[in-house]
């Protein structure tokens, strides 16, 4: 009885996504997991044995779309009140900027974070993970970056991951200290981004809370100077980089992303050939964020073309945050990316998955192969496509997290 297989899927049309193109597709096949990992991917002709005589468990899903677990790879998920007000603000005319300067945006979040005790921070959030698990996630990056001082940052991260324990999902956490400047640094950017490098970064390291470091590198965040050296801080304590990056200006921080060689630059929106040109060579995933690219009512389109022609892995994350992205669904970022960036549903789930995982630095998920988790997800649909097509609409039929579900 040891050597049974934990669970198998059968009459399946599985979607691997184990090639670097296409959905590749297997017709009537079966999915068999062991200890969290994955044994058995394939036609259910190959199968090593009758079903019954090699799992304890058998689901046959009656030919339903089974698909890799999908992966929000850049979301703001812990927080505390809304941003609801800045909602309808931004609807009457007032702008971004506007509502940063006056004193709204990120740091109205700050506000709201450093009054909320770390259990109350954990019940405002675990509803938006539980909401992206119905969806199908299985793994989810959420950043720090409304704390803005060191307990409070640590406080967020601590929660980041205890919502991965009780919900039994991934859950890679970054450091976001570098999001904005807190009000009691204001005017002093230097001065806070010197408290970032020299002590906030090196507690959460050395705490082991973070699995990367992010920062805002824009007009309305930290220069490109600035953002540097946070990068170099990182560096010397052995953490990746990712980027908010190109997001409302050009300040170049795709580039310095890529100089870092790091996992992500996220938004892009301003990018040129040069930095898409820098980000392929460098192997740095561009993170779209259709949700906040709408939400703001924007126009200007990250270059596709541009990033397809240098060979730049193309990730698709909900951005979920309280003020410019409260979106709760990756497969309707899916779409979003369909529709606004012209992405094909080829690349959007790939970017969803497998792309979502090299933006997190995670090469055992994001595709189904033999050795690799068991994060699988079973869908009440027959055609891939159909993740990006449809506008809502039921959740995932059965979401597996490391074979349990």
């Amino acid at each position: 009885m040891s050597n049974l297989w934990d669970g198998l899927l059968i009459d399946a049309r599985i979607a691997t996504l184990a090639d670097t193109a296409g959905y590749g597709l297997i017709e009537r096949g079966a999915l068999g997991w062991q200890d969290g990992r994955i044994v058995f991917v394939g036609p259910m002709d190959e199968l090593p044995g009758a079903p019954g005589a090699l799992s304890r468990h058998i689901d046959s899903v009656d030919g339903a779309l089974v698909t890799p677990g999908l992966i929000d790879c850049h979301t703001h998920l812990v927080f505390a009140g809304d941003r609801a007000r800045e909602f309808e603000m931004r609807l009457q005319g007032a702008s971004y900027e506007a509502i940063a300067k006056a004193g709204g945006g990120i740091v109205s979040s700050v506000h709201a974070v450093r009054a909320a005790s770390e259990d109350e921070l954990l019940a405002q959030s675990l509803p938006r993970a539980r909401a992206l698990l119905r969806d199908g996630v299985t793994t989810v990056e959420i950043k720090s970056g409304y704390g803005l001082d060191a307990d409070n940052e640590a406080k967020m991260l601590r929660v980041a991951r205890r919502i991965g324990i009780e919900l039994g999902i991934g859950v890679r956490t970054t450091f976001l200290g570098a999001h904005a400047l807190p009000p009691e640094y204001a005017g002093r950017a230097d001065d806070y981004v010197n408290l970032v490098c020299n002590r906030m970064l090196p507690a959460i390291a050395d705490a082991g809370l973070a699995d990367a470091v992010d920062a805002f590198c824009e007009g309305i965040g930290f220069s490109l100077e600035q953002t540097r050296r946070v990068f170099e801080a990182a560096r010397r304590h052995g953490l990746p980089v990712k980027l908010h990056a190109e997001q409302l200006s050009r300040l170049g921080g795709a580039s310095l992303a890529a100089s870092f060689a790091a996992l992500s630059a996220d938004h892009l929106e301003w990018i040129d050939d040069d930095d898409a040109r820098a980000m392929g060579a460098a192997g740095t995933v561009a993170v779209l964020l259709p949700g906040a690219f709408v939400c703001l009512r924007e126009t200007r389109l990250p270059p596709i073309t541009s990033l397809r022609a240098h060979g730049v892995p193309m990730a698709v994350a909900t951005d979920c945050n309280p003020g410019t992205s409260p979106l709760l669904s990756l497969r309707l970022a899916m779409a979003l990316a369909c529709t606004q960036f012209r992405l094909t549903p080829e690349e959007a789930l790939r970017g969803a998955t497998a792309h979502a995982a090299k933006a997190l630095g995670l090469s055992d998920r994001g595709h189904l192969a033999v050795g690799l988790r068991a994060d699988v997800v079973a869908w009440d649909l027959r055609e891939p496509a159909e993740l990006a097509y449809w506008l809502g609409g039921p959740e995932a039929r059965r979401v597996i997290v490391g074979g349990i579900g």
